[in-house]
This record gives structure tokens, C-alpha cells and sequence, in this order.
């Protein structure tokens, strides 16, 4: 292979994003690793993200610009991409948000190094802050996911890396995908195909290098940040079920134990908050009967045998 053919591929779908592409599109041209190609997809934006993937795509042989006339959605736009990739690695970059420069580099040389099917690195959360925003600290979540180092693991001897359920924060090797897809037409796409990863892989590496900045928007326009909305939500509880039906047919209890713990400790909370305030009382009962389903769970009720100490961790 020659030194300048790309070894990894980039699936960066965005819409309506014109505020953040271009810091997209810069963090893959500062990449320690150079043999990348991604592939720009503009969903159907009404602003100017269209163009400004164009002119990556002008300015740079390794960008391919692919465009919807109408939205698809992230999931379709992803399963769009990839049928176009030809590396032996893949990975997705929302065009929102940055990968830090080294990040390639770290993903695909220790992929390279184990020969496992994917590895999952940190991410931070930048918020606004003045004019621009600022990348906050590794979530304890995600550390317990990713720190310290595992390299050739799997979900039974390694449970807590089911609570990293993004797709882009990883890396894998193409042939992994072969049978994987996102589902369409819903937000929280990628919770139940993280959780197919971790059950199919033969191993998987975890390592604890911040790999992505993940954006959380000024304006709150971000799907993760609209979940007052009854479809939203959902959405949500139906990504959160199907993941959860994913581990446990796979017969990986204690990765289900630690998505409860941490849906309880973490999604609940402010979910039942909007809930007091929800104008629709459907929105109440949506979240009612998922909590209600979360404690009918026998993985629940093994870690949680006190029932006033799961009255306690469930609101």
C-alpha cells in the first residue's frame, strides 16, 4: 500500500450546522494520522452547510461531498456513507463536533496493534462560553468505560463499556459493519448499534485518550437537547429498551446491571423533572411505565434487593 493511501474513513453527516462545520471539517486536516478520507454528507440543509462541504471537498482530494435534496436523517445519511467506504477502518464524525488531532492516529494504531473489531475512546462535552465553547471534563461514565486501557476485551469481562453508547467515539474495521446498520427515521440511533457492537465483537479496545469534542449548542437545536419533545422522548426510552434487549439477549447481565445503574442515576432524574412541567400528560406516563419496566427487570432486582434502596435509586 502506498504511504498516501487512507487507511480509515470518516462518515460526517450533517444538517443545518453552517455555525459548526467548518471546525468540523478543520479538526480532520490537523490530524496527526493523514491517510483519512471522510465523506461530507449535507442532509438536506437549508443554510449554508452544503457549501461549506463543497469547498472542503474542493480544497482537499481526501473529502467526498455527497448531498440529500431532503432530510433523510442521521441514521440514513450515516447507512448512506457507508456504502462508499473502501479503508480498512471506518468511523463517524457528526458535523457538529471535533475529533482532537491525534485521535487517528491513537484509534487506528492500536486497533492495528491488537486486531480487534473496533475501539471506543473518551469524549468531553464543549458548552458555550463567551463567545465560543469550552471542552469540560471526562463524565465518570465515560471513564468507567474507557480508563484504564483494555485492549482485546469484551462486554462480559468488561460491563461498564456499554455505557459509552455513541457511534463517534469509535473506530472500526470495515469488515465489522458488514452486518451492521442504523436504524432510520428515529432519533437516538446509534444506543442500540453501540450495544450490537459490544455483544458481536470477538474483542474490542478501550482506550481513555479524549478523542472527540462533543458539541452541546448555544441555541439547543441538537436532538440530545430537545427531549421535552413527546416524539423525542420517545425515541429516547425506545433507544434505551432496545439496548438494553440487546445486552440481555446476548446474556451480558452485568453490562445490563450497569445501563440500569446508570440510566437511573442519570436519565431519570431530569426526565421526570420535564415531566412535572409537561403540559401533555402523555409525557408523564411515557416515563412512568419505562421506570416501571427498568424495576421489572430480574437484572434490577438482583442488584437492587432492598426494595426501599431501589425506591431511592429510581427517583
Amino acid at each position: 500500500m502506498n504511504a498516501a493511501d487512507p487507511i480509515v474513513t470518516l462518515i460526517v453527516p450533517g444538517r443545518d450546522i453552517e455555525s459548526f462545520a467548518p471546525a468540523a471539517v478543520a479538526s480532520l486536516l490537523v490530524q496527526t494520522e493523514p491517510r483519512w478520507r471522510a465523506v461530507l454528507i449535507d442532509d438536506g440543509s437549508r443554510d449554508a452547510t452544503a457549501e461549506i462541504f463543497a469547498d472542503a471537498a474542493a480544497s482537499d482530494p481526501r473529502f467526498t461531498l455527497l448531498r440529500h435534496d431532503a432530510s433523510r436523517g442521521l441514521g440514513a445519511a450515516r447507512n448512506v456513507g457507508l456504502g462508499l467506504v473502501d479503508t480498512e477502518y471506518l468511523g463517524f464524525l457528526d458535523g457538529d463536533d471535533e475529533l482532537t488531532p491525534n485521535a487517528l492516529e491513537r484509534l487506528t494504531g492500536t486497533l492495528a496493534e491488537t486486531g480487534s473489531d473496533f475501539i471506543a475512546g473518551a469524549y468531553v462535552r464543549t458548552r458555550p462560553h463567551g463567545n465560543g465553547y469550552v471542552p469540560g471534563r471526562v463524565q465518570p461514565w465515560t471513564s468507567a468505560a474507557t480508563d484504564p486501557a483494555r485492549h482485546r476485551t469484551n462486554i462480559f469481562d468488561h460491563p461498564a463499556a456499554s455505557s459509552n453508547i455513541v457511534a463517534w467515539s469509535k473506530i472500526s474495521r470495515t469488515d465489522f459493519w458488514r452486518d451492521l446498520r442504523f436504524p432510520e427515521g428515529v432519533a437516538y440511533e446509534d444506543q442500540i448499534v453501540a450495544q450490537q457492537m459490544y455483544t458481536s465483537a470477538r474483542s474490542f479496545d478501550v482506550i481513555p485518550d479524549v478523542v472527540v469534542r462533543w458539541r452541546v449548542r448555544a441555541d439547543g437545536t441538537s436532538i440530545t437537547q430537545s427531549r421535552h419533545q413527546l416524539p423525542v422522548l420517545r425515541d429516547y426510552l425506545a433507544a434505551l429498551r432496545g439496548g438494553i434487549h440487546v445486552l440481555r439477549g446476548a446474556g451480558a447481565h452485568a453490562a445490563v446491571t450497569a445501563r440500569l445503574d446508570l440510566i437511573l442515576a442519570m436519565d431519570m432524574a431530569p426526565l421526570q423533572e420535564i415531566a412535572a412541567a409537561h403540559s401533555d400528560p402523555a409525557y408523564a406516563a411515557e416515563v412512568t411505565a419505562f421506570l416501571d419496566e427498568l424495576r421489572s427487570l430480574p437484572e434490577f432486582a438482583a442488584a437492587h434487593p432492598d426494595p426501599d434502596l431501589a425506591t431511592a435509586l429510581s427517583w
